[in-house]
Protein backbone atom coordinates (compact mmCIF):
# COMPACT_ATOMS: atom_id res chain seq x y z
CA UNK A 1 0.00 0.00 0.00
CA UNK A 2 1.48 3.29 -1.12
CA UNK A 3 0.76 6.27 1.13
CA UNK A 4 1.31 9.86 0.07
CA UNK A 5 0.31 13.47 0.65
CA UNK A 6 -2.08 14.63 -2.07
CA UNK A 7 -5.36 16.48 -2.74
CA UNK A 8 -6.26 14.19 -5.62
CA UNK A 9 -9.96 13.48 -5.11
CA UNK A 10 -10.10 11.49 -8.35
CA UNK A 11 -9.95 8.19 -6.50
CA UNK A 12 -12.34 5.32 -6.07
CA UNK A 13 -13.36 6.55 -2.64
CA UNK A 14 -13.22 9.93 -0.94
CA UNK A 15 -12.98 9.46 2.82
CA UNK A 16 -14.12 12.37 4.97
CA UNK A 17 -14.51 12.76 8.72
CA UNK A 18 -17.49 13.86 10.75
CA UNK A 19 -17.57 14.99 14.37
CA UNK A 20 -20.68 14.35 16.44
CA UNK A 21 -23.17 17.20 16.11
CA UNK A 22 -21.39 18.77 13.14
CA UNK A 23 -21.64 18.56 9.38
CA UNK A 24 -19.03 17.31 6.92
CA UNK A 25 -17.25 19.30 4.21
CA UNK A 26 -19.31 17.52 1.54
CA UNK A 27 -22.94 18.58 1.08
CA UNK A 28 -23.73 15.29 -0.65
CA UNK A 29 -22.72 13.44 2.51
CA UNK A 30 -24.66 15.87 4.69
CA UNK A 31 -27.83 15.32 2.65
CA UNK A 32 -27.77 11.53 2.72
CA UNK A 33 -25.79 10.56 5.83
CA UNK A 34 -27.09 13.16 8.29
CA UNK A 35 -30.42 14.46 7.01
CA UNK A 36 -31.87 11.25 5.51
CA UNK A 37 -30.28 8.46 7.56
CA UNK A 38 -29.43 10.19 10.83
CA UNK A 39 -25.72 9.29 10.83
CA UNK A 40 -24.33 10.52 14.16
CA UNK A 41 -20.57 10.43 13.59
CA UNK A 42 -19.71 8.43 16.68
CA UNK A 43 -16.08 7.31 16.84
CA UNK A 44 -15.40 4.58 14.30
CA UNK A 45 -18.88 4.61 12.71
CA UNK A 46 -18.87 4.53 8.91
CA UNK A 47 -21.36 5.55 6.24
CA UNK A 48 -20.85 4.72 2.55
CA UNK A 49 -22.70 6.34 -0.39
CA UNK A 50 -22.37 6.45 -4.17
CA UNK A 51 -21.75 9.88 -5.72
CA UNK A 52 -23.20 9.09 -9.21
CA UNK A 53 -20.71 11.42 -10.88
CA UNK A 54 -21.47 14.48 -8.72
CA UNK A 55 -17.81 14.58 -7.57
CA UNK A 56 -14.68 12.94 -9.09
CA UNK A 57 -14.69 10.05 -6.58
CA UNK A 58 -17.13 7.19 -7.23
CA UNK A 59 -18.01 6.83 -3.55
CA UNK A 60 -17.83 8.76 -0.30
CA UNK A 61 -17.00 7.07 2.98
CA UNK A 62 -17.85 9.10 6.07
CA UNK A 63 -15.91 8.09 9.18
CA UNK A 64 -17.10 9.18 12.61
CA UNK A 65 -14.55 11.00 14.79
CA UNK A 66 -16.76 11.25 17.86
CA UNK A 67 -16.96 14.40 19.99
CA UNK A 68 -14.62 17.11 18.77
CA UNK A 69 -13.55 18.18 22.25
CA UNK A 70 -12.54 14.60 23.08
CA UNK A 71 -10.69 13.85 19.86
CA UNK A 72 -6.96 13.07 20.05
CA UNK A 73 -4.21 11.18 18.26
CA UNK A 74 -5.20 7.78 19.60
CA UNK A 75 -8.77 8.24 18.39
CA UNK A 76 -7.42 9.28 15.01
CA UNK A 77 -5.51 5.97 14.82
CA UNK A 78 -8.64 4.01 15.74
CA UNK A 79 -10.90 5.84 13.30
CA UNK A 80 -8.54 5.55 10.34
CA UNK A 81 -7.90 1.86 11.04
CA UNK A 82 -11.66 1.23 10.96
CA UNK A 83 -12.02 3.25 7.76
CA UNK A 84 -9.31 1.18 6.10
CA UNK A 85 -11.02 -2.04 7.19
CA UNK A 86 -14.24 -0.77 5.58
CA UNK A 87 -12.37 0.09 2.38
CA UNK A 88 -10.91 -3.42 2.30
CA UNK A 89 -14.38 -4.86 2.86
CA UNK A 90 -15.73 -3.10 -0.25
CA UNK A 91 -12.59 -4.11 -2.22
CA UNK A 92 -11.51 -0.53 -2.88
CA UNK A 93 -8.10 -0.08 -4.51
CA UNK A 94 -7.55 3.66 -4.10
CA UNK A 95 -8.82 6.27 -1.66
CA UNK A 96 -8.21 9.88 -0.70
CA UNK A 97 -8.62 10.92 2.94
CA UNK A 98 -9.65 14.57 3.25
CA UNK A 99 -9.54 15.25 6.97
CA UNK A 100 -10.78 18.38 8.69
CA UNK A 101 -8.57 18.37 11.81
CA UNK A 102 -6.33 21.40 11.29
CA UNK A 103 -3.12 19.67 10.14
CA UNK A 104 -2.94 17.61 13.34
CA UNK A 105 -2.47 13.90 14.00
CA UNK A 106 -0.95 13.00 10.63
CA UNK A 107 1.43 10.45 12.12
CA UNK A 108 -1.38 8.77 14.03
CA UNK A 109 -3.56 8.67 10.91
CA UNK A 110 -0.91 6.83 8.92
CA UNK A 111 -0.24 4.41 11.78
CA UNK A 112 -3.98 3.68 11.80
CA UNK A 113 -3.85 3.00 8.07
CA UNK A 114 -1.04 0.47 8.57
CA UNK A 115 -2.91 -1.26 11.38
CA UNK A 116 -6.16 -1.39 9.40
CA UNK A 117 -4.50 -2.75 6.26
CA UNK A 118 -2.33 -5.34 8.02
CA UNK A 119 -2.70 -9.04 7.31
CA UNK A 120 -0.16 -11.85 7.55
CA UNK A 121 -1.08 -13.87 4.48
CA UNK A 122 2.41 -14.88 3.31
CA UNK A 123 1.60 -18.58 3.54
CA UNK A 124 -1.94 -18.40 2.14
CA UNK A 125 -2.59 -19.29 -1.48
CA UNK A 126 -5.52 -16.87 -1.52
CA UNK A 127 -4.22 -13.47 -0.42
CA UNK A 128 -6.27 -10.86 1.41
CA UNK A 129 -7.41 -7.72 -0.38
CA UNK A 130 -5.17 -4.69 0.15
CA UNK A 131 -5.45 -1.12 -1.06
CA UNK A 132 -2.95 -0.11 -3.72
CA UNK A 133 -2.78 3.57 -2.83
CA UNK A 134 -4.18 6.03 -0.34
CA UNK A 135 -3.51 9.74 -0.06
CA UNK A 136 -4.03 12.15 2.82
CA UNK A 137 -5.00 15.81 2.71
CA UNK A 138 -5.70 18.19 5.57
CA UNK A 139 -2.93 16.92 7.85
CA UNK A 140 0.79 17.66 8.00
CA UNK A 141 2.92 16.14 5.24
CA UNK A 142 5.86 15.90 7.65
CA UNK A 143 3.71 13.96 10.10
CA UNK A 144 2.57 11.65 7.32
CA UNK A 145 6.16 10.80 6.46
CA UNK A 146 6.95 10.11 10.11
CA UNK A 147 3.85 7.94 10.34
CA UNK A 148 5.11 5.85 7.44
CA UNK A 149 8.34 5.18 9.35
CA UNK A 150 6.40 4.16 12.47
CA UNK A 151 3.94 2.07 10.45
CA UNK A 152 6.71 0.23 8.63
CA UNK A 153 8.48 -0.47 11.94
CA UNK A 154 5.29 -1.97 13.40
CA UNK A 155 4.66 -3.99 10.25
CA UNK A 156 8.22 -5.36 10.31
CA UNK A 157 7.89 -6.38 13.95
CA UNK A 158 4.45 -7.96 13.49
CA UNK A 159 5.56 -9.93 10.44
CA UNK A 160 8.59 -11.28 12.25
CA UNK A 161 6.58 -12.47 15.26
CA UNK A 162 3.90 -14.02 13.04
CA UNK A 163 6.51 -16.05 11.13
CA UNK A 164 6.88 -19.70 12.18
CA UNK A 165 9.82 -20.55 14.43
CA UNK A 166 11.50 -22.50 11.61
CA UNK A 167 11.95 -19.12 9.85
CA UNK A 168 12.55 -16.71 12.74
CA UNK A 169 15.57 -18.50 14.22
CA UNK A 170 18.36 -16.83 16.24
CA UNK A 171 20.49 -16.93 13.11
CA UNK A 172 17.75 -15.18 11.10
CA UNK A 173 17.40 -12.46 13.73
CA UNK A 174 21.17 -11.94 13.57
CA UNK A 175 21.06 -11.74 9.75
CA UNK A 176 18.30 -9.13 9.88
CA UNK A 177 20.13 -7.05 12.48
CA UNK A 178 23.29 -7.12 10.37
CA UNK A 179 21.38 -5.88 7.31
CA UNK A 180 20.14 -2.63 8.89
CA UNK A 181 21.78 0.52 7.52
CA UNK A 182 23.29 3.19 9.73
CA UNK A 183 24.05 0.86 12.64
CA UNK A 184 27.25 -0.60 14.03
CA UNK A 185 26.27 -4.22 14.63
CA UNK A 186 28.18 -7.03 16.31
CA UNK A 187 26.97 -10.63 16.45
CA UNK A 188 28.53 -12.84 19.13
CA UNK A 189 28.54 -16.61 18.63
CA UNK A 190 28.38 -19.28 21.34
CA UNK A 191 32.12 -19.42 22.01
CA UNK A 192 32.39 -15.64 22.30
CA UNK A 193 29.40 -15.50 24.63
CA UNK A 194 30.93 -18.23 26.77
CA UNK A 195 34.16 -16.24 27.11
CA UNK A 196 32.08 -13.29 28.37
CA UNK A 197 30.71 -15.49 31.15
CA UNK A 198 27.04 -15.51 30.15
CA UNK A 199 26.24 -18.78 31.89
CA UNK A 200 22.54 -18.10 32.43
CA UNK A 201 21.82 -17.27 28.78
CA UNK A 202 23.88 -20.16 27.41
CA UNK A 203 22.16 -22.66 29.71
CA UNK A 204 18.80 -21.86 28.13
CA UNK A 205 20.25 -22.34 24.65
CA UNK A 206 21.91 -25.71 25.35
CA UNK A 207 19.01 -27.98 24.46
CA UNK A 208 18.41 -26.61 20.97
CA UNK A 209 20.05 -27.54 17.67
CA UNK A 210 19.81 -23.84 16.75
CA UNK A 211 22.95 -21.96 17.86
CA UNK A 212 22.47 -18.91 20.10
CA UNK A 213 23.23 -15.45 18.73
CA UNK A 214 23.92 -12.48 20.98
CA UNK A 215 23.07 -9.34 19.00
CA UNK A 216 24.37 -5.84 19.75
CA UNK A 217 23.26 -3.00 17.45
CA UNK A 218 24.46 0.54 18.04
CA UNK A 219 23.08 3.82 16.67
CA UNK A 220 24.88 7.10 17.36
CA UNK A 221 24.31 10.54 15.84
CA UNK A 222 26.14 13.68 16.89
CA UNK A 223 27.62 14.14 20.34
CA UNK A 224 25.38 11.93 22.51
CA UNK A 225 23.71 13.73 25.39
CA UNK A 226 21.97 10.52 26.41
CA UNK A 227 22.80 6.86 26.01
CA UNK A 228 20.01 4.29 26.13
CA UNK A 229 20.09 0.50 25.87
CA UNK A 230 16.91 -1.28 24.78
CA UNK A 231 16.87 -5.02 25.35
CA UNK A 232 14.36 -7.40 23.76
CA UNK A 233 13.70 -10.92 24.98
CA UNK A 234 14.67 -13.16 22.08
CA UNK A 235 13.26 -16.64 22.75
CA UNK A 236 12.62 -17.66 19.15
CA UNK A 237 10.71 -20.68 20.45
CA UNK A 238 9.93 -21.69 24.01
CA UNK A 239 8.95 -25.32 24.59
CA UNK A 240 9.43 -24.90 28.33
CA UNK A 241 12.58 -27.01 28.22
CA UNK A 242 12.68 -29.99 30.59
CA UNK A 243 9.63 -28.51 32.35
CA UNK A 244 7.74 -28.99 29.10
CA UNK A 245 4.69 -26.88 28.37
CA UNK A 246 1.34 -28.53 27.48
CA UNK A 247 0.86 -28.82 23.70
CA UNK A 248 -1.86 -26.15 23.65
CA UNK A 249 0.40 -23.67 25.48
CA UNK A 250 3.25 -24.34 23.06
CA UNK A 251 1.32 -23.59 19.86
CA UNK A 252 1.99 -19.83 19.73
CA UNK A 253 5.36 -19.80 21.47
CA UNK A 254 6.96 -18.30 18.40
CA UNK A 255 5.72 -15.05 19.95
CA UNK A 256 8.24 -15.33 22.80
CA UNK A 257 10.62 -13.20 20.75
CA UNK A 258 8.15 -10.30 20.54
CA UNK A 259 10.49 -8.14 22.62
CA UNK A 260 13.33 -8.87 20.22
CA UNK A 261 11.09 -8.11 17.22
CA UNK A 262 10.16 -4.79 18.83
CA UNK A 263 13.82 -3.86 19.33
CA UNK A 264 14.67 -4.88 15.76
CA UNK A 265 11.78 -2.80 14.39
CA UNK A 266 12.88 0.23 16.41
CA UNK A 267 16.58 -0.05 15.51
CA UNK A 268 15.73 -0.56 11.83
CA UNK A 269 13.85 2.76 11.82
CA UNK A 270 16.50 4.89 13.49
CA UNK A 271 18.61 5.49 10.37
CA UNK A 272 15.53 6.96 8.67
CA UNK A 273 14.36 9.07 11.61
CA UNK A 274 17.93 10.07 12.52
CA UNK A 275 17.36 11.35 16.09
CA UNK A 276 20.11 13.77 17.11
CA UNK A 277 22.56 13.74 20.03
CA UNK A 278 21.59 10.30 21.24
CA UNK A 279 23.17 6.85 21.37
CA UNK A 280 20.95 3.78 21.26
CA UNK A 281 22.09 0.22 21.89
CA UNK A 282 19.74 -2.55 20.75
CA UNK A 283 20.53 -5.84 22.51
CA UNK A 284 19.05 -9.31 22.00
CA UNK A 285 20.16 -12.61 23.56
CA UNK A 286 18.54 -14.84 20.94
CA UNK A 287 18.09 -18.57 21.43
CA UNK A 288 15.55 -21.40 21.70
CA UNK A 289 14.47 -23.24 24.87
CA UNK A 290 14.23 -26.92 23.93
CA UNK A 291 14.34 -30.25 25.84
CA UNK A 292 17.35 -31.67 23.96
CA UNK A 293 19.88 -34.15 25.31
CA UNK A 294 22.10 -31.31 26.51
CA UNK A 295 19.27 -29.20 27.97
CA UNK A 296 19.67 -27.53 31.32
CA UNK A 297 17.75 -29.17 34.15
CA UNK A 298 15.81 -28.24 37.28
CA UNK A 299 18.29 -28.02 40.14
CA UNK A 300 21.21 -26.84 38.00
CA UNK A 301 23.28 -23.93 39.32
CA UNK A 302 24.04 -21.23 36.75
CA UNK A 303 26.48 -18.34 36.99
CA UNK A 304 25.48 -15.09 35.30
CA UNK A 305 27.85 -12.55 33.77
CA UNK A 306 28.06 -10.51 36.98
CA UNK A 307 29.04 -13.59 39.00
CA UNK A 308 25.69 -14.12 40.75
CA UNK A 309 24.51 -17.72 40.97
CA UNK A 310 21.02 -18.98 40.13
CA UNK A 311 19.36 -22.24 41.12
CA UNK A 312 17.08 -23.45 38.33
CA UNK A 313 13.69 -23.99 39.92
CA UNK A 314 11.83 -24.22 36.60
CA UNK A 315 13.29 -24.38 33.10
CA UNK A 316 10.18 -22.64 31.75
CA UNK A 317 11.25 -19.44 33.54
CA UNK A 318 13.95 -19.04 30.92
CA UNK A 319 13.39 -15.52 29.62
CA UNK A 320 14.64 -13.90 32.82
CA UNK A 321 17.84 -15.99 32.55
CA UNK A 322 18.62 -14.68 29.07
CA UNK A 323 17.72 -11.16 30.13
CA UNK A 324 19.94 -11.42 33.21
CA UNK A 325 23.09 -11.69 31.11
CA UNK A 326 21.82 -9.11 28.61
CA UNK A 327 21.22 -6.65 31.48
CA UNK A 328 24.74 -7.28 32.79
CA UNK A 329 26.16 -6.65 29.32
CA UNK A 330 24.16 -3.43 28.92
CA UNK A 331 25.24 -2.21 32.35
CA UNK A 332 28.86 -2.37 31.19
CA UNK A 333 28.18 -0.01 28.27
CA UNK A 334 27.98 3.04 30.58
CA UNK A 335 24.50 3.94 29.38
CA UNK A 336 22.19 6.32 31.23
CA UNK A 337 19.09 4.17 30.90
CA UNK A 338 18.19 0.55 30.23
CA UNK A 339 14.74 -0.45 29.00
CA UNK A 340 13.97 -4.13 28.56
CA UNK A 341 10.83 -5.42 26.90
CA UNK A 342 9.73 -9.03 27.15
CA UNK A 343 6.88 -11.52 27.02
CA UNK A 344 8.06 -12.50 30.47
CA UNK A 345 5.32 -13.81 32.77
CA UNK A 346 1.93 -15.40 32.57
CA UNK A 347 1.37 -13.72 35.93
CA UNK A 348 1.38 -10.32 34.25
CA UNK A 349 -1.24 -11.57 31.82
CA UNK A 350 -3.35 -12.84 34.73
CA UNK A 351 -3.11 -9.43 36.40
CA UNK A 352 -3.64 -7.16 33.40
CA UNK A 353 -5.15 -9.39 30.72
CA UNK A 354 -4.52 -8.59 27.06
CA UNK A 355 -5.29 -4.90 27.57
CA UNK A 356 -2.21 -3.51 29.33
CA UNK A 357 1.51 -4.20 29.70
CA UNK A 358 3.15 -4.22 33.13
CA UNK A 359 5.96 -1.81 33.97
CA UNK A 360 8.52 -1.95 36.77
CA UNK A 361 11.91 -0.44 37.44
CA UNK A 362 14.33 1.26 39.80
CA UNK A 363 13.55 4.88 38.90
CA UNK A 364 10.11 6.42 39.37
CA UNK A 365 10.73 9.29 36.94
CA UNK A 366 11.72 6.95 34.10
CA UNK A 367 8.75 4.67 34.78
CA UNK A 368 6.35 7.60 34.59
CA UNK A 369 7.93 8.85 31.37
CA UNK A 370 7.55 5.44 29.76
CA UNK A 371 3.93 5.09 30.91
CA UNK A 372 3.03 8.59 29.67
CA UNK A 373 4.77 7.98 26.34
CA UNK A 374 2.81 4.75 25.95
CA UNK A 375 -0.46 6.58 26.62
CA UNK A 376 0.35 9.17 23.95
CA UNK A 377 1.35 6.36 21.58
CA UNK A 378 -1.90 4.42 21.86
CA UNK A 379 -0.61 1.70 24.19
CA UNK A 380 -1.64 1.01 27.79
CA UNK A 381 1.04 0.46 30.45
CA UNK A 382 0.43 -0.06 34.16
CA UNK A 383 3.01 0.10 36.94
CA UNK A 384 3.38 -3.03 39.07
CA UNK A 385 4.99 -2.95 42.55
CA UNK A 386 8.54 -3.99 43.36
CA UNK A 387 8.43 -4.44 47.12
CA UNK A 388 11.42 -6.19 48.73
CA UNK A 389 9.10 -8.92 49.97
CA UNK A 390 8.68 -10.19 46.42
CA UNK A 391 12.32 -11.31 46.39
CA UNK A 392 11.87 -13.55 49.46
CA UNK A 393 10.27 -16.26 47.34
CA UNK A 394 13.41 -16.36 45.18
CA UNK A 395 15.69 -17.25 48.09
CA UNK A 396 17.77 -20.39 47.52
CA UNK A 397 19.53 -22.64 50.03
CA UNK A 398 22.36 -23.41 47.61
CA UNK A 399 22.71 -20.33 45.37
CA UNK A 400 22.24 -16.57 45.44
CA UNK A 401 18.68 -16.95 44.16
CA UNK A 402 16.23 -19.21 42.33
CA UNK A 403 14.77 -18.31 38.97
CA UNK A 404 11.16 -18.65 40.22
CA UNK A 405 9.40 -18.23 43.52
CA UNK A 406 5.84 -18.24 44.81
CA UNK A 407 2.98 -18.49 42.33
CA UNK A 408 1.64 -15.26 43.82
CA UNK A 409 2.94 -11.91 42.56
CA UNK A 410 4.91 -13.67 39.85
CA UNK A 411 5.32 -10.64 37.59
CA UNK A 412 6.77 -8.53 40.42
CA UNK A 413 9.01 -11.40 41.54
CA UNK A 414 10.39 -11.63 38.00
CA UNK A 415 11.06 -7.89 38.09
CA UNK A 416 12.93 -8.28 41.38
CA UNK A 417 14.99 -11.07 39.80
CA UNK A 418 15.98 -8.87 36.86
CA UNK A 419 16.90 -6.00 39.16
CA UNK A 420 19.77 -8.12 40.53
CA UNK A 421 21.56 -7.80 37.19
CA UNK A 422 21.28 -4.03 36.64
CA UNK A 423 23.96 -1.67 37.92
CA UNK A 424 22.53 0.47 40.72
CA UNK A 425 23.71 3.72 39.11
CA UNK A 426 21.73 3.10 35.89
CA UNK A 427 18.05 3.96 35.50
CA UNK A 428 16.16 0.85 34.45
CA UNK A 429 12.63 -0.01 33.35
CA UNK A 430 11.19 -3.44 32.59
CA UNK A 431 8.13 -3.78 30.31
CA UNK A 432 6.22 -7.08 30.46
CA UNK A 433 4.21 -7.52 27.25
CA UNK A 434 3.12 -11.12 27.88
CA UNK A 435 -0.56 -10.28 27.44
CA UNK A 436 -0.37 -7.56 24.79
CA UNK A 437 2.19 -8.82 22.26
CA UNK A 438 0.11 -11.56 20.63
CA UNK A 439 -3.67 -11.84 20.41
CA UNK A 440 -5.38 -15.19 20.00
CA UNK A 441 -8.55 -13.45 18.81
CA UNK A 442 -9.19 -9.97 17.34
CA UNK A 443 -9.26 -7.11 19.83
CA UNK A 444 -10.14 -3.52 18.99
CA UNK A 445 -8.42 -2.55 15.74
CA UNK A 446 -5.98 -5.49 15.86
CA UNK A 447 -6.49 -8.85 14.20
CA UNK A 448 -5.24 -12.25 15.38
CA UNK A 449 -1.51 -12.48 15.98
CA UNK A 450 1.23 -10.01 16.72
CA UNK A 451 0.37 -6.42 17.64
CA UNK A 452 3.84 -4.89 17.36
CA UNK A 453 3.69 -4.12 21.09
CA UNK A 454 6.17 -1.53 22.27
CA UNK A 455 7.31 -0.26 18.86
CA UNK A 456 5.34 2.99 18.95
CA UNK A 457 6.20 3.66 22.58
CA UNK A 458 9.93 3.10 22.27
CA UNK A 459 10.21 5.03 18.99
CA UNK A 460 8.33 7.97 20.48
CA UNK A 461 10.41 7.85 23.65
CA UNK A 462 13.67 7.84 21.69
CA UNK A 463 12.68 10.55 19.23
CA UNK A 464 11.44 12.82 22.01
Amino acid sequence: MEIKFSQDFNKEVLVINMFEGEKTEQELANTYAIEKDGFEGKLGQTYLLHTYGQIPAAKILVIGFGKKEEFNGNKMTEAIAKAIKKLKQIKAKTACFSLNVGLKYGKEAVIGAYIGDYAFDKYKTEKEHHLNEISFYGISEEDINEGIIFGEAMKFSRNLVNEPAEYATPTKLAELASSFEGLNTKIYNKDEVEKMGMGAYLAVARGSAEPPKFIHMKYSNGNPKKRIAIIGKGLCFDSGGMDLKPASSMLTMRDDMSGAACVLGVMRALNTIKPQDIEIHGIIAACENMPGQNAYKPGDILTAKNGKTIEVDNTDAEGRLTLADALCYASELEVDEIIDIATLTGACMVALGTVASGVMGNNKELIEKIINTAKESGEKYWELPMFDEYFKGLKSDIADMKNTGSRYGGASAAGMFLKEFVSENIKWTHIDIAGTAFLEKPQGIFIYGSTGAGVRTLLNYITK
